[in-house]
């Protein structure tokens, strides 16, 4: 009998050692799966970030009217399972005094970093827990039937993102350009744009730009050498859509008059549809033909309202005319300010080219 008794204790003892293991299992699930959510919320949440800081500094860079900050609770909400969440604030600065100002940052990872350099345009997006039911508490699913853990209601995730925007200084563009002479003769200096499609522009900003000219150098001022009339406006593709990845301070000239067949689809569909091209422009262009190297000095928005190239032309649609004369050749359209729809990095001189980056 005595064994048998003894048997019984080694029972009862590895009975409560499953039932410890399984309670410390238990507990150990149970934060695991809380754990779990709290991260699923916070991705949530930073997407929403993201999104809403982009759309707000897309918004600002186009202009004060089009700087909105309810943008950001529209992304953040809808990046959101349960479609709400909170945007706690929205500030920076863009140069225009719509955005407030941002306080110091607490340095901790759901937080945005320190204000960047005075005069940079950004914008942070600050969010946080909400759920459907109107609450700031992600509520635990587990967590509060752990031992003295009953009085548990939930956490408050956090999150934030930055955007900045401001012209480039690398950009993959259109493989046509003009000289910052050109340029800065239309837009008197980057004071003169017209309005972003759809709206019709006035007559008044309307240009038409000489690509080659036999009659001086199509640009009545501007430094030394800032007019190319030994080249075509042509710069050698990266591929084969008439675009260029421009990640120098220099670029390189196409020989020939014509455009490609490439470039005449992309000059085709520009002038059709009324969208803008983005060209690099120059201010300085050293070399003839293939040997030819432009030296860039910015990017510049241009809507084609018409062209006249070798083996392509289409009548201006805004003025009804052909334009170019004689042996030139010759765009005409109107400049605008506005966003590259391309990735590339800020740090060039504005005129009228912008780009939008997540920078924290």
């Amino acid at each position: 009998m005595r064994k048998l008794k003894s048997n019984d204790r080694g029972a009862i003892g590895v009975l409560i050692s499953i039932l410890l293991g399984f309670g410390v299992l238990l507990g150990m699930g149970a934060i695991v799966i809380d754990t779990g959510f709290l991260y699923e919320e916070r991705a949530e949440l930073q997407n929403g970030a993201d999104a809403g800081a982009l759309a707000v500094a897309q918004g600002c860079a186009k202009g004060a009217s089009t700087c909105l900050v309810n943008k950001a609770n529209y992304f953040a909400n809808h990046n959101a399972q349960d479609s709400v969440s909170t945007v706690d604030k929205v500030c920076g600065f863009d140069g225009s005094g719509v955005l407030s100002s941002c306080g110091s940052s607490s340095g901790t990872m759901i937080d945005c970093p320190d204000k960047p350099s005075s005069g940079t345009k950004y914008v942070d997006v600050h969010t946080s827990t909400q759920t459907s039911s109107g609450g700031t508490l992600l509520p635990p699913s587990f967590a509060r039937t752990l031992a003295g853990n009953g009085s548990y209601s939930g956490s408050r995730v956090h999150a934030c993102a930055r955007a900045t925007w401001g012209a480039p200084k690398t950009a993959t563009t259109i493989a046509l350009t003009i000289s910052w002479c050109e340029w800065s003769t239309a837009t008197s200096g980057g004071t003169v744009y017209g309005p972003p499609p759809p709206t019709t522009p006035p007559l008044s900003v309307h240009q038409v730009l000489k690509l080659h000219t036999t009659s001086g150098t199509g640009c009545p001022g501007g430094p030394s050498g800032a007019d190319g009339p030994g080249e075509f406006g042509w710069v050698d593709e990266s591929d084969s859509d008439c675009s260029v990845l421009i990640d120098n301070n220099t670029y390189s000239s196409d020989t020939g008059t014509s455009a490609g067949k490439d470039c005449k689809t992309a000059l085709q569909a520009s002038w059709s549809s009324h969208l803008p091209v983005w060209l690099p422009i120059y201010t300085n262009v050293s070399g003839t033909g293939t040997g030819g190297t432009y030296t860039l000095s910015g990017f510049a928005g241009f809507v084609i309202t018409g062209y006249w190239i070798p083996g392509a032309s289409q009548k201006d649609w805004m003025t009804g005319k052909n334009e170019c004369t004689g042996s030139d050749k010759c765009v005409a359209g109107y400049f605008i300010q506005g966003l590259i729809p391309t990735t590339g990095t800020i740090g060039g001189p504005d005129l009228g080219a912008r780009i939008v980056q997540l920078t924290g």
